[in-house]
């Protein structure tokens, strides 16, 4: 029987890590298994997920990307990976642009790219208009308190709703330093006011101006950064009085700079992208 190999780049967004496969060279038939396998940090590769570089449908795009979580569920969008395909495709040579569009299932962003003697050092998402009012991702009616609180193995917990174009739900504590965020955030990911799951942010405002946060990720767990959460997280600090329009979101794997622009309302994220390695791995393995 001949072997299927499939080459592919391990990189990371302020530690959030994925696998990254060129599908414009080799078919992925079954993208939310191969995630499953492949993202496991014991028997595959290990990462928060699988993203598939391709040809975009859309004229007005330069390319697509298509991600599924460790878990095989399809996210329709994430910061951090569109970060590191900027990255992938200026230095793999695929382009040479240093404003690239990306197709993504929440619409098509715009990377602008930093570049330094030929290498991407950063990368700044439009990241598009947050929304607070999605039903198909919110349900308020079934909050646990008149105010909106949600409540978690017996602590209730407030806090904002923003979809980034996927649902985010930002919560503001005082203890995230000793908080159980995979005891809670598990609970809160598939509560009933979240039809399709959600992603929780636990956050907290520091006194060197950041804001600490600690992310669940819907259907990958506790993981090092998540970018459309750092941008939600920004969101919700200037809705509530915790900062202004521009955030620092300091996260396990680094620290993010958001920016919610006031004139056309669009949520402007940078950060770093990084190889971490490449390979070949057996797609029937």
């Amino acid at each position: 029987m001949t072997q299927r190999i499939v080459k592919f780049t391990k990189m990371h967004g302020a530690g959030n890590d994925y696998i990254y496969v060129n599908t414009l060279i080799y078919n992925i038939p079954d993208p939310a298994a191969v995630a499953v396998r492949w993202s496991d940090r014991h028997k595959g590769i290990g990462s928060d997920g699988l993203v598939l570089i391709g040809a975009a449908s859309s004229p007005e795009a330069d390319y697509s990307m298509r991600i599924f979580n460790a878990d095989g569920s399809e996210a329709m969008m994430c910061g951090n990976a569109s970060r590191c395909i900027g990255k992938y495709l200026y230095e793999k040579g695929m382009t040479d642009k240093s404003v690239i569009r990306l197709e993504t299932l929440s619409g098509i962003k715009t990377l602008k790219l930093h570049i330094n003697d030929g290498k991407v050092e950063r990368v700044t998402v439009d990241m598009l208009c947050p929304a607070f009012d999605v039903p198909a991702q919110y349900a308020p009616g079934c909050s646990d308190g008149s105010d909106g609180t949600l409540l978690a193995d017996g602590r209730l917990f407030g806090g904002t709703f923003v979809s980034m174009g996927n649902p985010h739900f930002v919560t503001f504590v005082n203890d995230i330093a000793t908080l159980d965020i995979a005891r809670y955030g598990s609970i809160l990911e598939r509560h009933a006011a979240f039809p399709s799951r959600c992603n929780i942010e636990f956050a907290q405002p520091m006194a060197d101006g950041t804001i600490r946060t600690r992310v669940w990720e819907r259907g990958s767990g506790i993981t090092m950064a998540c970018g459309t959460g750092a941008c939600a997280t920004a969101v919700a600090a200037a809705l509530t009085g915790h900062s202004g329009r521009s955030s620092r979101i300091a996260m396990d794997g680094g620290t993010l700079d958001i920016t919610w622009q006031e004139a056309d309302n669009h949520v402007m994220m940078a950060g770093p992208a990084e190889f971490v390695f490449e390979g070949e791995i057996n797609l029937d393995n």
